[in-house]
């Protein structure tokens, strides 16, 4: 799996600019908001292939925001990436975002495959100046996917024939889950 886990060049700016869009967006309730700068958010731990990326509180808040992210990009495709994040909220609730390039076709959504089954998918919410973004709320059926896979893949579309599976390392999801 060469280039899995390449984090250089533009894949560490889309880490960077989805770290301060954790905090922008989702505060820490998943209505929150928040206009912090992106190079505010810390790497305070690394589990296996995944960060822990934390951001000081939000207005209002005491407790810092934090995430589990990963960035990639395709073996075959340089310029095509993804960096994807598990957030859990102080209600309860966790959240799975996936951030990819502008340019990929939003209709079709965002698949995903853990092990080689499928889970399912889900639709792009919006698009920014630097990605597009697709979001689940996690039940425990799929943390637990998550936590004992091997690896994800993330599918999104260029054009309507030609989906792009991206691997994603599960190793260490785990581990930084029990430290989020």
């Amino acid at each position: 799996m060469a280039g899995i886990n390449e984090r250089i060049g533009p894949m560490a700016r889309l880490v960077m600019a989805s770290c301060a869009l954790i905090a922008a967006v989702c505060g820490d309730s998943p209505a929150a908001t928040s206009a912090q700068s992106p190079r505010d958010g810390k790497v305070r731990s690394q589990h296996g292939d995944w960060q822990i990326v934390c951001k000081p509180p939000p207005p209002g808040a005491s407790n810092e925001v934090c995430a589990i992210v990963q960035s990639v990009t395709a073996e075959d495709r340089n310029n095509v990436g993804l960096t994807v994040y598990f957030q859990r909220f102080s209600d309860g609730t966790q959240v799975l975002r996936v951030f990819a390039p502008l340019g990929v076709l939003l209709p079709p959504g965002l698949g995903l495959k853990i092990d080689g089954q499928d889970v399912g998918n889900a639709p792009f919410l919006r698009c920014h100046s630097f990605a597009c973004y697709a979001q689940v709320t996690v039940d425990a059926k799929l943390v637990g996917k998550l936590s004992t896979g091997k690896t994800a893949i993330f599918i999104i579309f260029q054009t309507e024939e030609a989906g792009i599976g991206i691997p994603i390392s599960l190793a260490g999801f785990q581990a930084a889950l029990a430290k989020l």
